[in-house]
């Protein structure tokens, strides 16, 4: 100390020699702004803008707000009420549950704190009651209490939100993550379209560019995906799938791509338990998970149309068009629809409906079609219901009778629902099948019934006319089954369906309707293998026929413009796609080696109003001209790109020769000097001659006999 102190007087003297006064208020001194005068403080990291947020030692507490204002009488029963739920979900430490009172009041005021032994239970509680409808009046409102402290950092003043580089997450990746705008693809000046194809190890991003008769790659990458890729519904997000993390196995987006839906499966620690499902519900802007169902896998095999281990596939289907407002599963004697305000159940309950086994949603209102088999032996027949959601009303109902199956199509729409029935012969020994159309727009929801000609055929495939009111049947035996086309409105009796022409003997098992209607695929594929008839349904006439050998799928880019074929990888060989016109030209072929997948990128509803829709059809010849120029001078260009290729095969060509006959030339001589001096190379100046040549090949002596 001694030494401090001398060291310090010392200072003070040299400081007075010097006349620098050491008692100032170095507190008052201040740098200017931004500047440090090249000394760096020892407490940087502290100042810094992103300042750390450190535990306050409460991320085991939860706030549950919007709870009943009671008096003391009933504050044993709200609190009886509240333990119940939350100790479901975890463990409540004791005296852990505190509801504050009004001291002036003496009543609750309306909220809670409760402590769990972990912070997981509490978050774990948080997300499964945040939104919980204890009544009408009270829905909860969860938060973490530490989040209080984040919440009131918020500044009184509103600034715009620092724009951070977009990370893709796990489950999926954004395909313009490049781009600050998603939709920025839909402005191509050349009014392309993108898809996505699987070969090998690598995933491409492709823009057809049908005028050019080629491919553009847009991106490429090596191991993108471990399984599948998948587009979402509007196209604005492409996703893959990987092994970090969960293990994810199938996805699912809802229609108007506000939610994900996830599929994975756990392997249990003991071998005779069942493999545990989870399927979680994202948010697809924020990750965050708004819901999960866990169980095993035998709880979620009711319905579906296909998925992995059992399980059915979507096990979720959404309703209530692209609002995304409903999503519903399939149970035992019920159904579950779910609103997603809150992911809870509608009015906290299923839909009891006893022996359903299928329900589908219409794809723009909510409205639920279901279907309930033949009971007690032909005692309680079959039924077709509408339900409206999420009021539970029945709409319309039909009873169906000896009837073996059923299927039901959607007319895209809303308008008109097929329902597909299967109904045994009098004689219990065979089938046959009529369709019940019901006209769902219209009052009362009139149902017409329709049988073939020959009612004893077999349908193979049924397909309504996106966005219109004709629909197509396959029906008969293969190997050449009929194709009929039937209509909703014809003209001279709008309520009533009528055939509109029947296609006899076609080599086909698939339709597949252009986006815009009007123009049909009439597809043979697996035996068929790959008949393709291009028919307009307009004019009644097939627009041509065409084969892609082993072809396995098909589909229509968004616009209806242009067709995809493709074969893959389940045949060894001629892997890869073709690109046809509408009218069915083939514009381009694309070969590759063990072809997985061929995806169209899904385009968004159009932002026009149906009069400015209208408007652009009746000057349809006035804003066409501007690409019919446009064709022409591509079509100049490629004729031109043509005529060089030819010119540059020919000069090629020429070379080539002129190559020869130098060597020729150089040769001349060597080949008068083998004809023993005879100088022409033409073959028709030579006579041929025969000359016999006698030759002893061998020559012995042997005596036969002595004498």
């Amino acid at each position: 100390m001694a030494a401090e102190v001398m060291l310090m007087n010392e200072i003070e003297s040299k400081a007075a020699s010097m006349g620098i006064d050491l008692n100032m208020d170095f507190n008052s001194i201040q740098l200017p702004r931004g500047e440090d005068c090249g000394i760096v403080s020892d407490d940087e990291d502290v100042y810094h803008d992103d300042q750390l947020e450190f535990d306050s030692g409460f991320g085991n507490v939860i706030v549950v707000d919007n709870l009943p204002v009671v008096p003391r009488e009933k504050f044993e029963k709200l609190e009886g009420v509240i333990r119940k739920i939350y100790s479901q979900i975890g463990v409540i430490k004791e005296d852990g549950l505190w509801m504050p009172v009004d001291p002036e009041t003496k009543k609750t005021l309306g909220y809670c704190f409760i402590e769990y032994n972990t912070p997981q239970e509490a978050e774990l509680a948080k997300e499964k009651t945040n939104g919980y409808k204890l009544d009408r009046a009270h829905i909860f409102a969860v938060n973490m209490f530490d989040d209080f402290d984040k919440y009131m950092r918020v500044p009184d003043e509103w600034a715009p939100p620092e724009i951070k580089p977009y990370t893709p997450g796990l489950l999926f990746i954004t395909l313009m993550m490049l781009q600050e705008n998603l939709q920025k693809w839909l402005t191509d000046e050349k009014a392309r379209d993108q898809f996505v194809i699987r070969a090998g190890t690598d995933t491409e991003v492709l823009w057809n560019d049908a005028r050019q008769s080629k491919t553009e790659l847009v991106y490429k990458r090596t191991y993108w995906t471990e399984s599948f890729v998948q587009w979402s519904p509007l196209g604005t997000y492409l996703a893959t799938v990987h092994r970090q993390g969960a293990a994810v196995k199938l996805i699912d987006f809802s229609p108007g791509e506000k939610f994900l839906v996830t599929y994975s499966s756990h392997e249990p620690s003991n071998p005779r338990d069942a493999n545990r499902v989870v399927i979680n519900i994202f948010d697809v802007r924020t990750g965050k998970v708004m819901r999960d169902f866990k169980g095993s896998a035998d709880e979620f095999t009711i319905g579906g149309a296909g998925g992995v281990a059992g399980v059915s596939w979507p096990v979720f289907r959404w309703g209530g068009g692209k609002e995304d407002k409903y999503f519903a599963k399939l149970g035992k004697n019920m159904i579950s629809v779910y609103e997603t305000e809150t992911f809870s159940l509608i009015d906290k309950k299923s839909l009891k409906v006893e022996n359903v086994v299928d329900f589908s949603w219409s794809p723009t209102d909510p409205i639920l079609a279901l279907f309930v088999p033949e009971l007690g032996g032909g005692n309680q027949p079959a039924r077709v219901s509408l339900v409206q959601i999420p009021s539970k009303v029945e709409l319309r109902q039909k009873n169906l009778f000896s009837v073996s199956d059923c299927k039901m199509y959607w007319q895209s729409n809303g308008e008109y629902l097929a329902v597909k029935a299967d109904r045994y012969t009098k004689t219990k020994k065979s089938t046959y099948t009529g369709f019940e159309l019901f006209r769902i727009k219209e009052r009362d929801i009139p149902i017409e019934v329709l049988e073939l000609d020959n009612k004893n055929d077999k349908i193979i495939a049924f397909a309504w006319e996106p966005k219109g009111h004709r629909f197509a049947v396959i029906h008969g035996d293969n190997p050449r089954p009929d194709i009929s086309f039937y209509t909703m409105k014809s003209s001279h009796n709008l309520g009533r369906v009528s055939k509109l022409t029947t296609l006899k003997g076609k080599q086909a098992n698939a339709l597949f309707w252009s986006p815009g209607g009007r123009f049909i695929v009439l597809a043979g594929l697996k035996g068929f293998n790959g008949q393709l008839e291009f028919f307009n349904v307009d004019e009644l006439e097939t627009m041509a026929t065409a084969e892609h050998f082993m072809a396995t799928d098909i589909e229509w880019d968004p616009t209806g413009r242009y067709v995809a074929t493709a074969v893959t990888s389940v045949h060894e060989m001629e892997n890869g796609f073709n690109i046809w016109s509408f009218h069915g030209k083939l514009l381009y072929r694309i070969l590759k080696d063990h072809f997985f997948q061929f995806l169209w990128r899904p385009r968004p509803p159009s932002f026009l109003s149906a009069e400015k829709e209208e408007e652009i059809l009746k000057y349809l010849k006035k804003y066409s001209k501007k690409y019919d120029a446009e064709d022409q001078d591509v079509s100049m260009l490629l004729s031109e790109q043509d005529r060089e290729k030819r010119r540059m095969l020919k000069e090629e060509w020429e070379k080539w020769i002129s190559e020869w006959r130098r060597a020729s030339e150089e040769e001349r001589w060597e080949r008068q000097k083998l004809r023993d001096g005879e100088a022409s190379d033409e073959e028709e100046e030579y006579e041929a001659k025969e000359v016999e040549v006698e030759e002893i090949l061998d020559f012995s002596e042997e005596v036969l006999f002595e004498e």
